[in-house]
């Protein structure tokens, strides 16, 4: 017990917040001076910006899919590796929950300074889903016009068996650096098994993890499943998830569409898997997303409109 609590969970360092946010051409520059590798598909003529951010072991080349398609349909989408991931600094070592909140409010920042007249949504997909709907319940939430949850990772503790929960706190304060994969474990996390066989030999994609890393990725989990209980207020949601998903439990995130509520329009699909914007039916699901997005353009635009009439009255 005494080296275990010699023993902590370590977390990236971060720079100073004295900077401006900005959309640089393969980067995004944070207030702290981090250059996240940035990847972007551009619409000729953008009717909405999408800040993506992936999920765990990912990195920015998840949107390379939908990325295309969504640029071709009028919605230009961002996506950066969010810090410990991709080609970011400290590949591997967890950030923290904070720490990538604060990247995505800069993000945010980012799209609005570089597309001053065009709606803003934040897109995040399993970890990132985790990132985007626990901000929402921070003082400070991103600055969008819409969040889009897809397949959000929300299995927290209170979902987890007591041993599983007593194995990652040991394995996470004893030895942090044990590094831990997902084999033997059979979970399947898409149907489209050309896509799978790629990551499994792209050297970015992280196919193990360490163990405090896992532990900060549950602590953000946790956050995540509480989140919808502590809005006040929030933009329009749209949280997407696929009935085969073998990596999020169903329990929780059906859990979290009830706390959402009203809130929240959800589309689940009986022939989703978790990675849902690659999978191979996943033009339904862009299909579904854009149209969403039009539709939430087209409020904003009715409420300008009104705005405008009522200012304009004598």
């Amino acid at each position: 017990m005494i080296f275990a609590a010699a023993c902590a969970p370590v977390t990236a360092s971060r720079g100073i917040a004295n900077g401006t946010p900005a959309f640089e051409a393969d980067f995004l520059l944070t207030r702290d001076g981090l250059h996240l590798p940035l990847r972007h598909w551009d619409a000729d003529s953008p009717k909405a910006v999408i800040v993506a951010l992936h999920g765990m072991s990912d990195y920015s080349e998840a949107f390379d899919l939908p990325g295309p398609w969504l640029a071709a349909h009028g919605i230009s989408v961002y996506a950066y590796d969010q810090r410990g991931f991709g080609k970011s600094l400290e590949p591997g070592i967890w950030a923290g929950g904070d720490a990538m909140r604060a990247d995505l409010d800069d993000a945010a920042a980012a799209a609005r300074a570089k597309f001053p007249r065009v709606p803003v949504y934040a897109l995040g997909e399993s970890m990132g889903g985790a990132v985007v709907l626990s901000s929402l319940a921070t003082d400070h939430p991103p600055a969008v016009d819409g969040i889009i949850l897809v397949a959000p990772a929300v299995w927290s503790r209170q979902d987890m068996p007591l041993s599983y929960r007593a194995a990652l706190w040991l394995s996470a304060h004893a030895v942090p650096w044990m590094h831990v994969t997902g084999e033997g474990l059979h979970i399947q996390a898409s149907d489209n098994i050309p896509m799978l066989r790629e990551l499994s030999k792209d050297p970015l994609f992280q196919h193990s993890a360490r163990a405090d890393q896992v532990y900060g990725l549950v602590n953000l989990m946790d956050a995540a499943r509480k989140a919808p209980g502590k809005l006040s207020s929030a933009p329009p949601i749209l949280l997407l998830y696929g009935a085969k998903d073998q990596v999020i439990p169903a329990a929780p995130t059906e859990d979290v569409v009830k706390a959402l509520g009203a809130r929240a329009e959800v589309d689940r699909y009986d022939n989703g898997w978790h990675m849902l914007l690659r999978d191979l039916d996943r033009e339904k699901v862009l299909s579904d997303l854009a149209q969403w997005v039009d539709a939430q353009d087209a409020r904003v635009a009715s409420a300008g409109e009104r705005a405008t009439a009522l200012e304009d009255r004598p």
